[in-house]
């Protein structure tokens, strides 16, 4: 207990998946936590999960892929707790493994405003707050899909947290301001449901899982909030620009 105590953290995604274990886990080690998300149903049963514990938070009703609910989520947790320690940016949606001949600009441009222009827009809103303080934990949520075996639209955006997650760190090595990622491997959540993959592009699907070893257990929500609250706290505190793959070794094939 207490690796969080009295630290301000935001989640976003944190409704549902890793994000609402993660956000419960911060909660249950002293974190004052603010969750967003799209549903705002979703949303109030996790606040309410986290008072029931005994612990304090509230969510802001927001949609990532727009810049302006990025501003608000950061403006909304200073004007109630004035600090920002730490941001996890969480928020993603799945690509349906939609390879490049098959995917359309416009379902491009939908994942990567969510899988990556968020992780910009809200990350560099933190900062603004987090460098007045000179202190600060930022933890991407990348994928093993960063490496290629996914959709086109997917791996791009993931690559790219995975590159911003490093650029931060260089920024702000002189400072105790950090920057690290968790790359999930296979996880069961929302986004990989047996009803929601009917929609994926089985055809590439499969030619993805030949690269990769899909014998392996699968980690869990909870397994990937852990390390996200390896990075969040301070006993990573010499640690920046990292990638952690939580996948059972499912890359290693």
């Amino acid at each position: 207990m207490g690796r969080l105590e009295n630290k301000i953290a935001i989640v976003t995604g944190g409704n549902s998946g890793i994000g609402r274990a993660t956000a419960i886990l911060f909660a249950k080690e002293g974190a004052k936590v603010v969750i967003s998300g799209r549903r705002a149903e979703a949303n109030a049963k996790v606040i309410d999960e986290i008072k029931a514990q005994g612990c304090e938070g509230f969510a802001v009703q927001a949609d990532v892929s727009k810049q302006e609910d990025c501003k608000k989520i950061i403006d909304e947790t200073i004007a109630k707790y004035g600090r920002i320690d730490v941001l996890v940016n969480n928020a993603g949606i799945a690509d349906k493994h939609m390879p490049i001949d098959a995917c359309t600009e416009d379902w491009y441009m939908t994942v990567c405003l969510i899988d990556q222009f968020s992780v910009y827009y809200m990350t560099k809103y933190a900062l603004e707050h987090m460098s007045k303080a000179g202190e600060g934990s930022i933890v991407n949520v990348s994928s093993i899909g960063s490496q290629g075996v996914a959709g086109i639209s997917y791996s791009a955006a993931k690559a790219a947290v995975n590159g911003m997650t490093k650029n931060i760190a260089l920024r702000y090595a002189k400072t105790a301001i950090r920057c690290n990622a968790v790359a999930p491997g296979p996880t069961p959540t929302a986004l990989n449901a047996p009803e929601a993959m009917k929609s994926f592009h089985a055809e590439f699907a499969a030619e993805c899982a030949e690269h990769l070893d899909l014998t392996v257990p699968e980690a869990q929500a909870e397994d990937q909030a852990e390390a996200i609250m390896y990075f969040a706290s301070d006993v990573s505190k010499a640690v920046t620009g990292q990638i952690l793959y939580v996948d059972h070794g499912t890359t290693l094939y």
